[in-house]
């Protein structure tokens, strides 16, 4: 214990003598900060299992998520041979649930990568450019910004086909306007920083300026908002998918479960309760997640 408590102490030095020190003890603080939050803890585990369950699909699925037994196991209630019941191709619907989330976190993945970089760009380009080149990024960011966000997928994804490559790059176009406008805010308190000023008189260009200096400090509330992003991020992928202009059958996305599962709901409730479910269930894990991350990563909070 005594080993551990001089680690800690360690970490949160008021002094630290190296900038990994102070690297590492920011680190530890943030992490602090975000155990203390039970909530926060919970969305974490939420996100692990459902990471490990992605991952470890093809060992958990006791059963094709694509092939169906119609004359044996079709329309099947949960029960010990299929926990999670079938659906009317008699697809046991737990093992389609597993590799569904596999597509969610692609889905997620692939929009935070395209969207948060670009959002990042755009926003500190404009905060730290001003005058025209503010004035046009933020007017484009707005057109954006003015159309809901499913709508203006749909748009998207109706003029680029079906698809769930097509509905990543729809959402991720809808998707970025947000982060541009937090990169922005930041950049325009940071330009002003006597630091920045320093660089600046050093000789350091602008584009220099703006990637190794801006936009690190930038970074913590993109992760933020994107990390509250996720739910609506699987939201409009499920909608586009029960739509019919995301991933198309027999793909075992849940949105695209839901809509195969309209003609039923009555009767058969567990077919769209199983992936609803499972949207929601992963929605409130990102949600709590980006929680915990804002008190985590605010630096206004106390270790």
């Amino acid at each position: 214990m005594s080993a551990l408590g001089d680690l800690s102490a360690w970490l949160l030095d008021d002094g630290p003598r190296t900038p990994r020190q102070a690297a590492l003890g920011r680190l530890y603080a943030g992490w602090r900060r975000f155990a203390a939050n039970r909530l926060a803890l919970i969305g974490l585990a939420i996100i692990v299992v459902l990471v490990a369950l992605a991952l470890f699909a093809p060992l958990l699925a006791p059963y094709s998520p694509i092939a169906g037994d119609l004359g044996g196991a079709r329309l099947l209630a949960p029960g010990a041979a299929h926990w999670l019941g079938t659906d009317d191709q008699g697809r046991d619907i737990g093992s389609r649930l597993l590799w569904g989330a596999r597509i969610t976190l692609e889905v997620v993945a692939l929009v935070a990568v395209l969207a948060a970089p670009l959002g990042l760009l755009v926003g500190t380009t404009a905060g730290y450019a001003g005058g025209w080149v503010d004035a046009v990024l933020m007017r484009i960011t707005d057109i954006f910004l003015a159309f809901p966000r499913l709508v203006l997928a749909l748009a998207f994804v109706a003029a680029l086909g079906p698809g769930i490559v097509n509905a990543v790059i729809a959402i991720a176009i809808t998707s970025w306007p947000p982060y541009a406008r937090i990169a922005r805010a930041e950049t325009l308190t940071l330009r002003q920083a006597d630091y920045i000023s320093a660089v600046r008189l050093l000789g350091a260009r602008p584009a220099r300026i703006v990637l190794r200096h801006i936009m690190p400090l930038c970074l913590s509330s993109v992760i933020v908002r994107v990390t509250l992003d996720m739910a609506g991020i699987i939201l409009t992928a499920a909608g586009l998918g029960f739509l019919g202009l995301g991933a198309q059958p027999p793909s075992p996305e849940w949105g695209a479960m839901i809509a195969g599962a309209r003609a039923y709901v009555i009767d058969q409730w567990w077919l769209a309760a199983a992936p609803g479910a499972a949207i929601f269930i992963v929605s409130l894990g990102f949600n709590l997640l980006g929680d915990g991350l804002r008190d985590a990563l605010d630096p206004k909070s106390s270790p």
